[in-house]
Order: C-alpha cells, then structure tokens, then sequence
C-alpha cells in the first residue's frame, strides 16, 4: 500500500536510504549477524538500506511505527513526512511532500 506522498519517489527513497544508513544496527531488521554485515562492502551495504527502504515504504502503510535496530521509523500522517528516532537523541525526517 505504501505512504501516501506528493514528492517524486525516488527522492524519497533516496532520503530514506540516507535516513536508515544512519541507524548502526540497521542489519538486525533483516536478523543479520555484525560480523555477517561488516563482510559486506559498501556497495552490497547500501543496496541492503534501499531494500530496507522500501520495504519501509511501503510497510509504514500498514504498521506506521516500525523498529529497526536501535531505531524507530515512523509514519506521522498529519506532516506528511517519516519520522527516523536514531537511539534516545537523534530525529531524523525525510518529507514525503
């Protein structure tokens, strides 16, 4: 079903792909081991965020608070935008309009 947005998508999921790389845990959403995450080189590494992206997308739809590892993404409706809380201190915010 996915967010409802007005900007282009691939910005979107171009924000997101950023917003998620700073979660450090990030891998957990897809149970990976650290060790298993740190022998991905950086290309395999951002291609696991913008599938962790979409699948966030689209998810948010459905289930708009989703954790992912020390994170929490959230749908807020009213702004129109997605909500990155990075551990205790850190908001990040990618607009979707």
């Amino acid at each position: 079903m996915g967010v409802k947005h007005g900007r282009e998508y691939g910005e979107i999921l171009k924000d997101l792909t950023e917003a998620i790389g700073l979660i450090p845990d990030s891998y957990l959403f897809f149970e990976m081991e650290g060790n298993e995450w740190q022998q991905l080189s950086p290309v395999e590494k951002q291609e696991v965020h913008e599938a962790l992206a979409e699948d966030l997308f689209y998810g948010l739809g459905a289930e708009p608070v989703i954790e992912v590892g020390c994170g929490v993404v959230m749908y807020d409706k009213q702004q129109h935008r997605i909500n990155l809380l990075i551990g205790e201190d850190e908001l990040t915010v990618v607009p979707l309009i």
